[in-house]
């Protein structure tokens, strides 16, 4: 990887962001050096402007900072440094240096799950229920999640909230494969849905 360190004399902002949740953690320095040990050892390691030394994240409080990935910018002098935090980031204690939470959104599971959904698609393994459905072929798909959608009004109805969400997540996973199926993601409902809140949007 090509990072220009001399652009700001010596130095390259590193973003640091956690790789599930996609939240950003806290920005630090790295010269060569830091980013040399950041890579061989997996751990952020940052150059510190104020001691003008070297400084791994965690090496005094455990809270360490475990690389999942790196990237470089289109400039080739800023990076952005995906992580696995080990607990708190910022010295106060909090989740992030600007204070927030670091929570992760379960909504960004759907993505995860279409994703594993997608390999089944293409692996078919025996024994899995979905490549059942794979098999079973896009009318079956269709009308499992009309079934799903069918339990979910009934536990809306005259259910209980904890069978509402049980079926709504079975009407999902059914919903999932479907649009597997026919090369599509769950992303564009999520986009359509976007489009729709925006100012103006008028049902065609």
């Amino acid at each position: 990887m090509e990072i220009e360190f001399n652009k700001q004399g010596g130095l390259v902002p590193a973003i640091i962001q956690d790789a599930d949740t996609r939240q950003v953690l806290m920005l630090g320095y790295m010269n060569p050096e830091a980013y040399q040990r950041t890579v061989e050892t997996r751990r952020v390691t940052f150059y510190s402007r104020t001691r003008q030394c070297l400084w791994t994240k965690g090496e005094t409080s455990g809270n360490f900072l475990n690389v999942v990935s790196i990237k470089n910018d289109c400039d080739n002098d800023t990076l952005l440094i995906r992580v696995h935090p080990e607990g708190p980031v910022c010295h106060t204690g909090t989740d992030t240096c600007w204070g927030e939470t670091n929570d992760t959104n379960p909504l960004l599971f759907l993505s995860e799950l279409q994703n594993f959904i997608e390999h089944r698609h293409e692996e078919m393994p025996e024994g899995s229920y979905t490549t059942s459905l794979f098999r079973d072929g896009l009318n079956r798909m269709a009308q499992k999640v009309g079934e799903e959608a069918l339990e979910l009004v009934i536990e809306a109805t005259n259910g209980t909230d904890e069978r509402l969400i049980y079926e709504g997540s079975d009407m999902l996973y059914h919903l999932i494969v479907l649009l597997t199926s026919k090369g599509l993601r769950i992303e564009q409902m999520a986009a359509e849905l976007a489009t729709r809140h925006k100012p103006g949007w008028k049902k065609h």
